[in-house]
């Protein structure tokens, strides 16, 4: 990868750590039903798959429960009224999209959360001005792993994939990104399962942790830096 035209994310557990406030939620509803409380740990697993994953991780109820839909629309009304209570930047990414803004590269959102949500967290943490490109399923026909939405990033952005990096933490992203034809980094601090090994993605770059996004970005960059 010669340069670095434009970087693109997913977004829970590769740009904003929002399990947080899920667990808020979810901690709220289990106690107003009379449920066993859920361990952090468990219910940060879940967030990557959606609404109905934590719903069967906080209650351990699948979608045949009479309770399950009720539960999960409650759940979900909440989370749209605050999404960003206790969410926030995964450590140093503030510093991270700043350098980015710096060296006149955009960054934008790709991601599988519905635009009701997304929108509203991205307002709540004051990141959507910064935001140069946000697409959600409402934006496409075909979600992650299809790549339609990073191609359409990439046409709204006037980017060449080939030259845009797309970060994520789970497989679909990393599928969707090499379908585009896109460099791919996988984060292996994201929202793992304890079987997932994201060296089996094929993925181009991997992240153990926040800091070595910042190192590889701007090792990918170094057409844009001064000498």
């Amino acid at each position: 990868m010669n340069t670095m035209e434009a970087v693109l994310f997913d977004l829970d557990g590769s740009l904003v750590d929002t399990a947080p406030d899920f667990y808020r939620i979810c901690s709220e509803l289990l106690e107003e039903e009379g449920y066993p409380s859920i361990r952090y740990e468990t219910l940060r697993l879940s967030v990557s798959n959606g609404g109905r994953a934590v719903i069967q991780a906080a209650f351990q109820i699948n979608e045949e429960h009479p309770d399950f839909e009720r539960l999960l629309t409650e759940m979900l009304k909440r989370y749209e009224e605050n999404p960003a209570q206790n969410s926030a930047l995964f450590s140093g990414f503030d510093a991270l999209l700043t350098w980015l803004e710096h060296q006149e590269i955009p960054w934008g959102i790709v991601t599988n959360k519905p635009a009701r949500f997304t929108h509203t967290l991205i307002k709540q943490m004051d990141l959507f001005d910064r935001c140069a490109v946000i697409i959600c399923p409402d934006d496409v026909k075909r979600s992650k792993p299809d790549p339609e939405g990073l191609l359409l990033a990439c046409q709204k952005l006037n980017k060449d994939a080939k030259n845009t990096l797309y970060i994520g933490d789970h497989l679909r992203d990393i599928e969707a990104g090499k379908a585009a034809g896109m460099k791919t980094l996988a984060l292996s601090f994201g929202y793992l399962q304890p079987n997932e090994d994201p060296t089996a993605w094929g993925s181009d770059y991997i992240a153990d942790k926040p800091a070595d996004v910042m190192a590889l970005l701007k090792s990918l960059a170094t057409p844009y830096t001064a000498a």
